[in-house]
């Protein structure tokens, strides 16, 4: 089997020995250099141009290298075939670690004591127990599901949203739209790993931001479209919200003229805050292969119509 690997963050060599060593008999070709595409029968993807896969006519699978579909969903060329989302370890370990490290810094306050270092000013403010913030997951998928864990261990006081409710020792679970008031109502921090969707597109807006608790901060690592920019500009102007993480935006790069760059409460991050290695990636990738040349269901399926 040939399989075409396509992606301008990930590096390929090690994607391609990872695979290979695992699949001996597999071929593993780098974009651009992809021979004949008729040879193609899979595709291991990130963000690929639109109408790349579309020119592969004998293509039978297309496996993500991340958790988001958005990007490849959004190409109105994309094939009516098997697609699957990324479901590995170290991506969603790295996601949590992420996760956990950001509530920490609004919860120890660091920000504060940034503030008060660049006026020269040495006050310290007595740290709260962990189980006095109150943290708000949106999303309790395999990514949300494992970060409202680690936070939950750490003791903080963890509250999720998702489509149906959850079991998740430690967290008390919302579900739907009835139950989206009752999830929002005093978060201190909230964190968004929603997938995206008709329904959560533009979700993180003004209205949302009104029903936190004042001074709430939100650290955003799903997609961009979740965001009403400008709303987020103005609550944390009028101090409604007392900072932002954002690691994900509508335009990546994110443009150097854009005013999240220079906003002293809203820090930037550039899509990084999860990643997956190919030492265990590929076991997952792997796997699918297998099971796609013995005609077995593949593992992790988007269903299109949901959008994930």
């Amino acid at each position: 089997m040939v399989l075409l690997f396509y992606s301008e963050e990930d590096d390929p060599v090690a994607w391609k020995a990872a695979l290979e060593a695992r699949l001996p008999d597999l071929e593993v070709r780098v974009w651009p250099r992809i021979g004949d595409p008729r040879e193609i029968e899979a595709a291991l993807v990130w963000r690929p141009p639109p109408g790349m896969l579309a020119e592969l006519p004998n293509l039978r699978a297309i496996f993500s290298l991340g958790a988001g579909i958005d990007a490849l969903l959004a190409d109105l060329t994309l094939p009516e075939l098997p697609l699957c989302r990324m479901v590995d370890p170290s991506l969603t370990r790295s996601m949590s670690e992420y996760a956990l490290t950001l509530a920490l810094f609004y919860h120890r306050r660091l920000d504060l004591y940034e503030e008060r270092q660049r006026a020269a000013r040495w006050r310290m403010e007595m740290p709260r127990p962990a189980a006095e913030t109150t943290v708000g997951i949106m999303g309790l998928g395999e990514l949300g599901g494992d970060a409202a864990r680690t936070l939950a261990a750490h003791g903080f006081r963890v509250r999720g949203w998702s489509r149906s409710r959850k079991r998740i020792a430690g967290v008390e679970s919302c579900a739907g739209g009835k139950e989206f008031d009752r999830f929002l109502d005093g978060l201190d921090i909230v964190i968004c790993l929603l997938p995206l969707t008709p329904e959560t597109e533009n979700i993180l807006d003004a209205g949302l931001f009104a029903r936190l608790a004042p001074g709430a901060c939100l650290v955003h690592l799903a997609r961009g479209a979740h965001l009403v920019e400008q709303d987020l500009l103005d609550a944390v102007q009028r101090g409604r919200l007392r900072g932002a993480v954002i690691d994900v935006f509508r335009e990546e790069p994110l443009p150097p003229d854009h005013p999240f760059w220079r906003h002293p409460r809203i820090r930037v991050t550039p899509h990084t805050a999860s990643y997956s290695l190919p030492e265990t990636g590929a076991e997952v990738v792997a796997d699918n292969i297998r099971r796609l040349r013995d005609g077995r269901p593949l593992r992790h399926l988007v269903r299109r119509e949901r959008g994930y």
